[in-house]
């Protein structure tokens, strides 16, 4: 299993990390038989598992749901989890409680959105021994103020605003920064700007990593095409495919045969 100190071995030796989401015990055990280098339990769990339209429906209780499920499918990889809408933003305490949660539900790290007013947070959880993943550019819990989602750094001022960010997530202690929905030419020159190494989404080829939701890349929803998502399989009609086969199969009494049967 990787640690965060192999995040940072890894941008120094220029080798890429991979992290896709999860959300279950069963793509857990999926993941777990891969070369997949880490497990992010995003608050999307809220929209993938749970069909809500954003991420703001995700709550501390949820979180440790979906921890807890996917760390029983996982023996080597590391398993981060997302920190849900406001969490920090309700006292120390509350951060803290929270946070000790999801580390005894199995998360070996925590993942905070965005920086600015964030960062004395950040810090606390730092400095209490627990690693911290930063996330700017698009972030969702924060959909509303900015106004949709959309590409984030497009213009040099706020362009600049994102790279003094992702320095002061490094100096607040994150050990690696998510870098959502920017030009692939911004996140070249915070990957370039810091030491800890990036995690893009939607953010091109110059991070030190990619991020993708599960479900996204194996083409589970066959409406959700952004430019920056691969479908690396067409899971939902191969699924289709073969809840089709089922059902034709009982309907005809092929299934069970004798094969199947005591």
């Amino acid at each position: 299993m990787i640690s965060v100190i192999d995040f940072k071995n890894s941008k120094k030796s220029g080798t890429p990390i991979s992290i896709v989401t999860c959300y279950d015990y069963w793509s857990a055990k999926i993941i777990n038989e891969t070369g997949i280098d880490a497990v992010l339990v995003g608050d999307s769990a809220a929209m993938v598992m749970h069909g809500y339209k954003t991420t703001i429906n995700a709550t501390i209780e949820m979180m440790i749901y979906h921890v807890s499920a996917v760390k029983k499918g996982l023996t080597d990889k590391f398993l981060i989890a997302d920190l849900p809408f406001l969490t920090h933003k309700k006292g120390n305490k509350f951060l803290m409680n929270s946070v000790d949660v999801l580390m005894k539900a199995g998360a070996h790290s925590v993942k905070i959105e965005g920086a600015g007013g964030n960062l004395k947070a950040i810090k606390s959880v730092v400095e209490s021994g627990i690693p911290v993943m930063g996330h700017i550019g698009l972030t969702p819990q924060s959909f509303n103020q900015l106004g949709g989602y959309r590409v984030q750094g497009k213009d040099d001022k706020t362009a600049e605003l994102l790279i003094e960010d992702a320095k002061l997530l490094e100096e607040a202690g994150c050990y690696s920064i998510v870098l959502e929905l920017i030009p692939s030419a911004l996140a070249k020159t915070i990957t370039e700007n810091i030491s800890v190494p990036t995690i893009g989404i939607g953010a091109g080829q110059y991070t030190s990593g990619q991020v993708l939701v599960l479900q996204d890349l194996l083409g589970m929803n066959k409406d959700f095409k952004p430019k920056f998502l691969k479908f690396f399989m067409d899971g939902f009609n191969q699924i289709k495919t073969a809840l089709d086969q089922y059902d034709h199969e009982v309907k005809q009494n092929v299934f069970p045969s004798d094969k199947e049967s005591f």
